[in-house]
This record gives C-alpha cells, sequence and structure tokens, in this order.
C-alpha cells in the first residue's frame, strides 16, 4: 500500500468524500512531515493484526501513520512506526480515535476519518520554536 493514499476496497465513497480524505492525508503530512494512509474496509478476525500487518507493507513503516477502519466489524486502529511515535503519542492517538468513533456513532464516516486525521497530523506537528540561541 503507497503512503499518502486512502486505499477503499470497492470505493464506497464519491468522487468528492474521497477527495476529502485525500486532503485531510495531505494537510496532516504537511503539517507533521510524517506519511499518512488510511484503509476502509473489511479487515481480518483479529483487525489490530491485520492494521499491524498493512503498515508493515507502507512505503516508509517507521514514518508512517495508517488509519484501519473497518466499518462491518467496527473496528478502528490507528498504526504509527517507530520515527512516528517521536511526535505522536498513544494518548494522542486515542483523543484522534474518540473523535473518530464519536463521528461514526452519528454515521458520518468521512468527516469522523477527515477530523481524525487532522488531528493526527497536528499533535504530530513539530513544536514551534519561540526563540532560538542562534546569534
Amino acid at each position: 500500500m503507497p503512503a499518502g493514499r486512502a486505499v477503499v476496497p470497492g470505493d464506497p465513497f464519491s468522487p468528492s468524500e474521497l477527495s476529502r480524505i485525500d486532503w485531510a492525508i495531505r494537510n496532516a503530512e504537511t503539517l507533521s512531515g510524517l506519511a499518512f494512509s488510511v484503509y476502509v474496509g473489511a479487515s481480518e478476525a483479529d483487525p489490530r493484526r491485520y492494521a499491524i500487518r498493512l503498515h508493515a507493507a507502507l512505503d516508509d513503516p517507521a514514518g508512517s501513520v495508517l488509519v484501519m477502519c473497518d466499518p462491518a466489524f467496527r473496528a478502528l486502529e490507528v498504526i504509527s512506526g517507530s520515527r512516528a511515535k517521536r511526535t505522536l503519542d498513544d494518548i494522542e492517538c486515542g483523543l484522534a480515535v474518540a473523535s473518530m468513533q464519536s463521528s461514526f456513532v452519528a454515521g458520518d464516516l468521512v468527516g469522523g476519518l477527515v477530523l481524525g486525521i487532522q488531528q493526527l497530523g497536528e499533535a504530530a506537528r513539530s513544536p514551534r520554536t519561540l526563540h532560538s540561541t542562534a546569534t
């Protein structure tokens, strides 16, 4: 699975919905310097293990974040690589998952994905430097 792309088997989304998801991915990548990918579709009996395998198949797993959503199985996983974890910790991922789940419960799958991806990208943003010691 290439990084920076929403992969949706069977494309259950309209072109405008896919465009919104792709925009969120590009924005998160610009903010954070990490590669973001989204998979929406059927997983396996162990969704976490499946998401880990998808993440491992990315072009740069260490610098990547994968959001895997299986609506039928009601599974949602966020997997981040070793380099991504330096700026994106489990608490921030958990907050993004909670935001996505709230939207999903309200019936807004695309809005939830967009919100969660934006939240992850913002959380992984490099801290702004308020001052510099360079002279």
